[in-house]
This record gives structure tokens, sequence and C-alpha cells, in this order.
């Protein structure tokens, strides 16, 4: 382990921290200047943003013929991005969540899981599968931003106890605008090179210590293109800004369907190859993360610590199989059949009382 490994991991840490706390600031102060809730900058400008090295690794994967790599950084960003980052943001505070979320954005992520999983199912995303995607990208994005404009009103309320009511009844000078958009820039600038900085020290230090390639690739290099989201999200939430780590959680698993696969497939020369084991079996993860969303959220509209911690479980024990499935460890059946008798059940009988009990309220529906 040489001074320069040490040195891009310092730097990249570092880069990352500043990326991130510059990102929200910028985030949170554009929010109450284009009179839009911190909600929907999270699941547009933060989301799209921190989702920028998931859409060059899979644009140059597709290009370069490497379609698995394309797809699977997508579905692998999809569930880290609600079970790893959503967990360890309810860890460090309870997450409230918008109603928002449960009425539009959710069913909407939900949607375009199973739509994915229908373009998929004939083992090619061809270019018009990815100028669909990308063309409900931009609807998407204009429908949100016009629906948050509706609510400007309760937003100026929101923000005048924030910020003051006098400073957001002036009119925002040009050098405001910029400020805030230079420090978003900037933070997304910080955000990839302290991610790229980071992945490439860890990668080093684990072959250095005789970690496999395989190992290397399904941990340091997946998880390595999402630390911009995590970054993010739990700099929002220490910043209080919950709605944005929420949004951009969210919002990122929106936006790598429909955008980074949408791109990717446009791009590639006879669209993007399906592997077989990713229709049979990650799809099939995803789709299912993505539904446990909705009564975690819907019980008492919030994500509390246990339910993070369980999150968390979850992301650990699913890399815990890919893994064991790529070395062809001798633990991995006995590893499945604890997953499937007692994990699994336990989790389904769990979110369905959460379910049950959050219709009987229907403080979601109210509110």
């Amino acid at each position: 382990m040489d001074a320069i490994t040490i040195g891009l991991m310092l730097g990249g840490l570092v880069c990352l921290a500043i990326g991130g706390e510059l990102l929200v600031r910028g985030a949170s102060h554009l929010a109450a200047l284009v009179g839009v809730s911190p909600l929907v900058i999270g699941l547009t400008v933060v989301s799209f943003g921190t989702s920028s090295p998931e859409l060059a690794v899979s644009v140059q994967a597709g290009l370069a013929g490497k379609s698995d790599i394309a797809i699977g950084n997508v579905v692998g960003s999809n569930i880290f991005n609600i079970l790893f980052i959503l967990g360890a943001c309810a860890l460090i505070s309870p997450l409230i969540v918008a109603v928002q979320l449960i009425r539009r954005e959710v069913p909407f992520m939900i949607a375009v899981s199973l739509l994915l999983a229908v373009l998929a199912f004939d083992g090619t995303i061809g270019w018009l599968d990815g100028l669909l995607l990308f063309s409900l990208l931009l609807g998407y994005t204009i429908w949100s931003i016009y629906a948050s404009r509706k609510e400007s009103a309760a937003v100026q309320e929101e923000y005048a106890q924030e910020y003051g009511s006098q400073k957001l009844r002036e009119r925002p000078t040009i050098a405001v605008w910029v400020m805030q958009l230079v420090m978003i820039i900037v933070g997304l600038g910080l955000l990839a090179l302290g991610s790229n900085w980071l992945v490439e020290s860890a990668t080093a230090i684990a072959r250095a210590i005789g970690i496999s390639d395989v190992v290397i690739g399904l941990t340091i290099v997946a998880a390595g293109t999402s630390l911009p989201e995590v970054v993010a999200s739990i700099v929002a939430t220490l910043k209080q800004e919950r709605d944005i780590a929420i949004g951009n959680a969210v919002g990122s698993n929106i936006f790598n369907i429909l955008g980074i696969l949408g791109i990717a497939s446009l791009v590639t020369p006879g669209g993007l190859v399906v592997a077989p084991s990713v229709i049979t079996f990650d799809l099939p993860v995803m789709i299912a993360v993505a539904f446990a969303v909705m009564p975690i959220f819907v019980s008492g509209l919030s994500i509390n610590r246990w339910e993070g911690a369980l999150f968390l479980g979850y992301y650990v024990a699913y890399t815990a199989y890919l893994i064991l499935a790529a070395t062809e460890h001798d633990a991995l059946p006995a590893f499945s059949g604890i997953m499937m008798l007692f994990v699994l059940p336990i989790t389904l009988l769990t979110l369905a009382i959460l379910t049950i009990n959050a219709i009987r309220r229907r403080d979601w529906a109210t509110s």
C-alpha cells in the first residue's frame, strides 16, 4: 500500500464531503429561489446529478459491447439506493416521508421497474425501448416541476420560516442565481472526482490483500458509482433536509431506468443484451425492493431506525448471496435455505402487517 493510494483515498473522502455539502446547500437554496419543494429538487437536480457516474459507466460499457455491466450497474444501483442509502439515512435520523412520494413518485418508480422487466423479457433493450424510456424521463421531469409549481404557495410559506419572509419577497439578483448553480456544479464535480479516487484506491488495496476481481466488481465498483447518492443523502439528512435525502434515492432509481438505460440503449449498436440471470434473479429483486418501500413509507409516513436497519440487513444479505454465487462457495445452499425458509417469510409477514395498519389509518390518503 503506497503513499499515492492512501493519498487518493483521503483525497476522495475529502472531495466527497465537500461536494456533498455544496450540492445539498446549493440545491436547497435553489428550491427556495424557483419556488419548488426540496423534494422535487431532490427528485430531479440532485438525483440526476448524483447518477452521473452510473450514466458514464453504462454508456461506456454499452459502446464497448459490455451490456452486462451497463444493465447490472443500473439494477445493482437501484437496489443499493433503496436498501443501503435509505437504510443508512434512517439509522442516522428517522426520515419523514412526504405524502407526494406515496401518491406519485413511489408508484411511478414501481411502474417503471415493471416496465423495464417487460422490455427486458425478450433478452434485449433496443433503441425503440430506449426512446420510450428517455421520452418518459422528459415527461416525468416536466410533470414533477409543473406539479410542484402548483404547490408554490405552501413552499413559500415553508421557506419563509427558514430564510425569512422578507428575503423571499425580494427579487433575487443574477449573482444569487449564479452562486447556487455554481455550488451545485462544483459539488457534483467534486462528488464525481471523489468517487473515482475512492474506487481506484479501494480497488488497489483490495487487490493488494488478495481479494479477487469478481468480489471487487460486485462490491467496491458497484457501490462506488453510487457514492455521490450516498454522500448527498447522508449530508442532507444531517442538515435536516430529509426531503432531499429521500427524493435523491427515489429520483435516482427513476433516472437510472429511464435516463441511463434509455440513453445507453440508444447509443449502443443493436441495443443492450440482457443476461438470463438478470431477468430471473436481479430484476425480480429490484422490483421486490421497489414494492417493499410502499408499506414502509405508508406506515406512519416515516422510515424508522428499525426499518432502516432492516433495509441495511437485506442489502448485506443480497451482497453476500452475489459473492457466494460468484465464487460458487459451499455455504451458498445453506445461506439460500435460511433466506427462503426463515428471513423472507418473516419479512413478508411484517410488511403485510404494516400495510394493513396503514390502510386502516389511511394517514397517507387523507394528509
